[in-house]
């Protein structure tokens, strides 16, 4: 009787990994992930809170699972949050969806710099890059880089 449950099981074994060698990448697009908005929640001196809108259209057939997304935010050279977060969402196969992240840091050792850079007249860069673990028996990982321009001015109030 363990004989045959040995055998079951191997051949079981076996039939998987025959089928993940027939599932193949020949399909497979990367899916496109965007920062589409950045909401502020809370600014307060010691810790600020905000809320990362990201849409992940998915042009594959099957369903797109994300388990954990690892990010960093930087304004010109200066690291704003990084983060490594749990997220366990799925996007359908040619489907797209938004989910929402929460951001939180301390800026206040970084208040001069900051400080600094906000009254500049200069555009300031902005860079988000990160890493988005995805699958549940066959894993792959989703590079995320977004960078552009901010103009100071539009954040402090007349």
């Amino acid at each position: 009787m363990i004989a045959q449950a040995r055998l079951l099981l191997l051949g079981t074994l076996l039939a998987l990994l025959t089928g993940c060698a027939i599932w193949g990448d020949d399909d497979w697009r990367d899916p496109e992930v965007r920062l589409v908005k950045v909401e502020t929640v809370k600014a307060r001196l010691l810790e600020q809170e905000f809320v990362l809108h990201l849409r992940i259209d998915n042009p594959n057939d099957s369903r797109l699972f994300i388990r954990n997304l690892e990010y960093a935010l930087w304004l010109n050279d200066l690291r704003l949050v990084e983060d490594d977060v749990s997220i366990w969402r799925s996007v359908g196969g040619h489907a797209r969806r938004t989910f929402k992240i929460t951001a939180r840091t301390n800026l206040w050792q970084q208040l001069k710099p900051l400080a600094k850079l906000l009254r500049s007249e200069q555009p300031l860069r902005y860079r988000l890059q990160g890493e988005l673990a995805t699958g549940l028996l066959i894993h792959r990982d989703l590079h995320l880089s977004r960078s552009g321009e901010i103009i100071p001015g539009d954040f402090i109030p007349e």
